[in-house]
């Protein structure tokens, strides 16, 4: 009976072994296959948005341009100049003159009937009043978008703003920022388009797939039908049979690690995640200037995962693209009120290296401080040699970030590689010395002699020193001595929750705030760079 159950054990673990990484494969699959379908809705959601903007712009120009006019309004050479501006505007089909809030001639002539300026569903930033569903005689009552701008109006088909070439079975909306329809293909399920509208999103319902795009002053949702998965899927499922086969072979290493990463998942979208904040020191007052916004991972048991076993995790499954999201937005919640109070304060936020290379974090952080009495000069971006691999989109990302308000640090500086080409080459305000050159204060380490070396490059090159890890009052005399602007590191605390960093944040403010005063480089204050408007 023993050995019976060895070999019945040993069959259905052999099983397993082969069953668990073909399930997890073809989850893998399809998982991959919704992905890349949305990633296809969501590029031409994008392309629509361009399309929109193009034909948005031929009609300003065009509306400018007969503002500008001065012939008499409705005469003969007034018609033939708003004839030649439709004739030379593709997305314009007609323009029309108001007066007194009424029609009295376009592009077709003089108008005998009496017709009211219609009232805009939408205005734009550039002032252009957007009426939906104006049916003009002149068109054979078929529903036109009114753009109205000063006196003029131009009426524009619809279906100039959607006319993107697509596969057959997509379809296209359009809508203002704020989800008033524009103009929609047909074939949209009703309630689908309502509640994208509403909440405009990506996802996967019983029947179809679907993407937005936003931008500042459209939103443009596409949508194709579930079906359209069956080819990606097959298409993926290729891609992935090598995978499978070496997940067989590797068997419980692979299964621990899908494991991980479907707990990570999970852990994201229930919001396990969570920020602890390391205060940043001013090494000549004492005071707390802001921190570094670490994140945590707490399970549903309490147990903790270490941030340097999940992250790695996150890039390599492509999910630290939203632990960079749930950073920002936990950031603008947990401190929007201390960052109002105090103008001198920021918090400090890590970027990956997929947030470098795209660029998306910068538009993360302007939507979420919208409306949250957040500066941007109050919010640093931090990245470590890791994120720099691409350095010409890297340059390009910073100098974006800079532009916007934010200051730039490079983390961790010294165990990478080819860090004094970074120093020279990126657009930086602050080098963040790593704690293990600070831990080699004062010791007869072989590091020990670089830390004076980084001090001075940085000095050079105008950039403000950050020191890492500051744990003695030995380090801290020597990087006082040395001019190091600021550290962090348990000497001064430890990582704080929200409640705790407020707390310690203005205790410091109360003891040591009055140092400032007396100080006689007054401009030792990160943001005030962006304040007084220097480069």
């Amino acid at each position: 009976m023993s050995r019976l159950r060895v070999v019945i054990g040993g069959t259905v673990l052999a099983v397993l072994a082969a069953a668990l990484p073909i399930a997890v494969m073809v989850y893998a699959t399809w998982d991959r296959a919704v992905s890349v379908e949305q990633q296809r809705l969501h590029a031409i959601a994008e392309r629509t948005l361009r399309r929109t903007d193009v034909s948005y712009q031929e009609a300003l120009a065009a509306l400018k341009s007969a503002e500008a006019t001065t012939l008499p309004p409705c005469g003969a050479e007034h018609i033939q100049r708003m004839q030649t501006l439709v004739m030379t505007t593709p997305s314009s089909d007609q323009m029309g003159y108001f007066e007194g809030g009424k029609l009295r001639c376009t592009s077709w002539g003089v108008f005998q009937r009496d017709v009211d300026q219609p009232t805009p569903d939408h205005v734009t930033s550039d002032g252009v009043g957007i009426t939906v569903d104006v049916r003009p005689e002149a068109s054979g009552r078929r529903p036109m978008l009114s753009m109205m701008y000063g006196s003029y109006d131009v009426l524009v088909d619809p279906r100039r703003f959607v006319d993107v070439i697509v596969d057959p079975d997509v379809r296209l909306a359009l809508a203002s920022p704020d989800g008033r329809l524009l103009t929609q293909q047909d074939g949209m399920d009703p309630a689908l388009l309502q509640q994208l509208l509403r909440e405009p999103g990506e996802g996967l319902d019983r029947d179809t797939l679907y993407a937005s795009a936003r931008s500042g002053e459209w939103l443009a949702i596409a949508t194709a039908p579930r079906t359209a998965l069956a080819a990606t899927f097959r298409q993926q499922a290729w891609l992935f049979v090598p995978l499978g086969l070496l997940m067989a072979a590797a068997g419980a290493g692979l299964v621990i690690w899908l494991s991980m990463r479907g707990e990570l998942g999970i852990a994201i979208r229930r919001r396990e995640l969570y920020l602890h904040y390391q205060p940043i020191i001013e090494l000549d007052t004492g005071i707390c200037v802001g921190a570094e916004a670490l994140v945590r991972w707490q399970r549903p048991d309490g147990t903790q995962v270490r941030p340097d076993l999940f992250i790695p995790l996150a890039e390599e499954a492509g999910m630290i693209a939203a632990i960079t999201d749930l950073v920002i937005e936990n950031v603008v919640a947990d401190m929007r009120e201390l960052l109002a109070e105090d103008r001198s304060a920021h918090i400090a936020i890590n970027l990956a290296a997929e947030d470098i290379s795209s660029g998306r974090a910068l538009k993360v952080i302007s939507q979420r401080m919208a409306g949250s009495g957040i500066l941007p000069q109050q919010i640093w971006l931090e990245a470590t040699e890791h994120g720099f691999l691409d350095i010409d989109r890297a340059r390009t990302m910073l100098a974006a970030a800079r532009r916007a308000g934010h200051s730039v640090a490079i983390d961790d500086f010294g165990v990478g590689y080819s860090s004094l080409q970074y120093l020279q080459q990126l657009p930086l305000d602050a080098l963040k010395i790593d704690k293990s050159f600070v831990d080699a204060i004062g010791t007869e380490s072989a590091t020990s002699p670089v830390t004076p070396h980084i001090i001075g490059m940085a000095r050079e090159l105008g950039l403000w020193l950050v020191a890492e890890g500051v744990e003695t009052e030995a380090q801290l005399a020597y990087l006082h001595s040395q001019h190091v602007q600021f550290g962090q590191g348990w000497l001064f605390s430890r990582p704080l929750p929200r409640d705790e960093f407020i707390a310690f944040h203005r205790k410091r403010q109360q003891q040591y705030g009055a140092a400032r005063e007396h100080m006689q480089n007054p401009r030792s204050v990160p943001f005030e760079r962006e304040q007084a408007g220097e480069e």
